[in-house]
């Protein structure tokens, strides 16, 4: 299976039908029906690693100050508790362990209600435990890296430039140091320089804006840690909106 790396950007955009999630949409069809979806998301932060082992999980509306249509939404995947103790068979060595409880946040169903509207794909979370350098997490991504030949679609979903103190929601246009911090991270992408990208507080003096906090980020090396040697980077709705960039990566499977 490919691997992706979505930015996901606001959470309207899982129910407007603007060019991000058309881009969603036509992302669902073309790509082969996974098995299950093992997603990272930026909006579940923890200490330690958890997986979501629920067979129904809830949807979560972990966000305030949207229109209610969206507090509506309901995205009724099942979830995949097998899939959940292979994910934690491969992570035992940092201690996965599972949450019978825990729903889907809109990192995860803000992309996959567009790629999968019928929610008939099987979705587990993986959290992310914000404490650990990227090493860690680029680390641990390897670990999974057998799921990808058992069907499973890896899913990372953040934003490569996230800076939400700096968003001007009445005013779009794109600020200069985050086209430049997107492009440098795009280069980098594209060259195959990994370690530069793990070591993302080395990426300029543009970094500490793009990056305040490293939760949107850090599910990009999900997606860089899973690519072969053969394997090309193909970006897609990749520009920027004020202060946060929708620049999103295919590893795998073809163009999209």
């Amino acid at each position: 299976m490919p691997v992706l790396f979505v930015g996901h950007g606001n959470p309207m955009n899982a129910i407007e039908p603007n060019r991000f999630h058309r881009r969603w949409e036509a992302l669902g069809r073309e790509l082969p029906l996974p098995r299950a979806v093992l997603c990272i998301s930026a909006h579940w932060e923890t200490r330690g690693l958890y997986l979501t082992a629920a067979e129904h999980p809830d949807t979560l509306h972990d966000f305030h100050g949207f229109p209610g249509a969206l507090f509506d939404v309901r995205y009724p995947a099942p979830g995949d508790p097998c899939l959940a103790h292979r994910c934690a068979e491969l992570l035992a060595g940092d201690g996965a362990r599972l949450d019978p409880r825990r729903g889907l946040d809109h990192g995860a169903w803000s992309v996959l209600i567009a790629m999968y509207p019928d929610a008939n794909v099987p979705v587990v979370q993986l959290s992310l435990d914000t404490g650990r350098a990227g090493a860690f997490h680029y680390r641990i991504a390897r670990a999974l890296a057998p799921l990808r030949d058992e069907g499973v679609l890896i899913l990372g979903s953040g934003n490569l430039v996230h800076n939400l103190r700096l968003f001007e929601y009445h005013d779009p246009e794109p600020l200069d140091w985050a086209i430049d911090f997107d492009a440098t991270v795009r280069e980098r992408i594209a060259a195959g320089e990994h370690e530069g990208l793990i070591d993302y507080a080395g990426l300029g003096p543009g970094a500490a804006l793009a990056i305040p906090t490293p939760e949107h980020y850090l599910p990009l090396l999900y997606a860089l840690a899973l690519q072969k040697e053969d394997e090309h980077p193909v970006f897609f709705n990749d520009e920027v909106t004020g202060s946060i960039s929708m620049t999103s990566i295919r590893i795998g499977g073809g163009s999209p």
